[in-house]
């Protein structure tokens, strides 16, 4: 958990605008993590096999565009994995105001 606190002066919209920003940010991660889902789910689909059995067993030789289109996949997965971290944290903060 992210506790954010925030000192600003009395009748200041300061929160608000923080708290917006913050969940403008959060919607552009989710956004870029549905893109992600897609182009990892094709992957998927055209060699028939989990991210997972894809990551513990295959090399690029195993591919049919081979050393590309590995790192393509293996990208998308480490963005994946950077996103759901990203939007895990940001929907943990609580705001502490004065």
């Amino acid at each position: 958990m992210t506790v954010l606190q925030i000192k600003s002066e009395p009748n200041s919209n300061a929160v608000d605008i923080i708290k917006t920003a913050i969940e403008a940010e959060l919607k552009r991660l989710e956004i870029g993590l549905q893109k992600t889902d897609r182009q990892v789910a094709r992957f998927e689909k055209k060699y028939k096999v989990s991210s997972e059995t894809f990551l513990s067993k295959f090399t690029a030789e195993d591919m049919k565009n081979a050393d590309p289109e590995y790192i393509a996949w293996a990208g998308e997965l480490k963005i994946k994995e950077k996103l759901l971290s990203d939007i895990k944290r940001l929907k943990e903060i609580q705001y502490v105001t004065n």
